[in-house]
């Protein structure tokens, strides 16, 4: 059977809106500031370059267990590039992920191969047209 995962989505006025996901949490949103928007505030961008950051961090976690990598912390900045194309639409052209990732006493190998194993089993990641690149800084202790 197939998860079914929802949001409800509310107008607050202007260019706000309010969020409450099927997990639990509730968040307002607004457009980005260039797109007047709020700063400060959650925005349908930064939520879609979270959502591949946070799928590919807990899938790194699982395939660290499977893989026995000793993990001691994991950091990752999240980029995404959007391009505007010549009818004036939108789209993210690449998300690039920098996780720095420090591990004691794992071969840098596996460590990569955990990431591999993240990066194929990620749901959001591998829902996305645009590509999804790491680059990760591995530090072994």
């Amino acid at each position: 059977m197939a998860a079914v995962y929802t949001t409800l989505v509310r107008w607050l006025g202007g260019r706000r809106g309010h969020i409450q996901l099927g997990n639990g949490p509730e968040l307002t949103f607004t457009a980005p500031p260039d797109a007047h928007g709020e700063a400060g505030t959650l925005t349908p961008e930064d939520a879609f370059v979270a959502a591949i950051n946070t799928c590919i961090h807990m899938m790194f976690i699982w395939s660290c267990e499977r893989l026995k990598v000793d993990l001691v912390s994991f950091e990752c900045l999240g980029e995404g590039y959007k391009r505007i194309l010549l009818d004036r639409t939108e789209e993210f052209e690449r998300v690039v992920l920098r996780p720095r990732i420090v591990v004691r006493g794992t071969p840098e190998a596996r460590v990569r191969r955990a990431l591999e194993s993240a990066r194929k089993y990620s749901l959001v990641a591998a829902s996305v047209r645009c590509p999804v690149e790491i680059e990760p800084q591995i530090v072994v202790q």
